[in-house]
């Protein structure tokens, strides 16, 4: 993975109390999500409260990186030139149902993947950290249903 990248203890955007959780289980390859212990809701990116209710009483919890697309983007014109294109964008509703926004890697077509079934990948960085990135899946992930 090239460019600059969220950096671990001042090395330019911050990783605070709130997102290290996240951050660090990357480095061992982990997806965790927040999720709040009263109401059950998850939420991605990690905040100080539950956006459902507004509880502090907040978790990571280790996340199984089954979704699907439910919209994405080619880009065909990259505005970093360390990022060259064509690449996809996609936005992924994980089975547990928070939303991450990603990359979609490994790709034979780029038409109709609105509704795929996607898995959970990882894309190295200098840093020792991984960023999750999804490829398509045979693996159609259980309905989501709200806690």
């Amino acid at each position: 993975m090239r460019g600059p990248l969220p950096p671990i203890d001042g090395h330019g955007i911050p990783v605070d109390e709130v997102t290290r959780p996240w951050w660090d289980a990357t480095v061992n390859r982990i997806l965790v999500i927040q999720r709040c212990m009263p109401c059950g809701h998850w939420q991605h990116y990690p905040r100080v409260l539950c956006t459902r209710c507004g509880s502090t009483e907040l978790t990571f919890a280790e996340v199984s990186g089954a979704g699907v697309i439910d919209t994405y983007t080619e880009v065909l014109r990259s505005v970093r030139p360390d990022l060259a294109p064509p690449y996809i964008v996609a936005r992924v509703r994980l089975a547990e149902g928070p939303i991450l926004l990603s990359w979609l890697v490994d790709l034979q077509v780029t038409d109709g993947l609105i509704g795929r079934p996607v898995s959970l990948a990882w894309a190295p960085v200098s840093d020792g950290r991984n960023l999750p990135v999804f490829r398509l899946s045979e693996e159609v992930p259980p309905p989501w249903t709200s806690p």
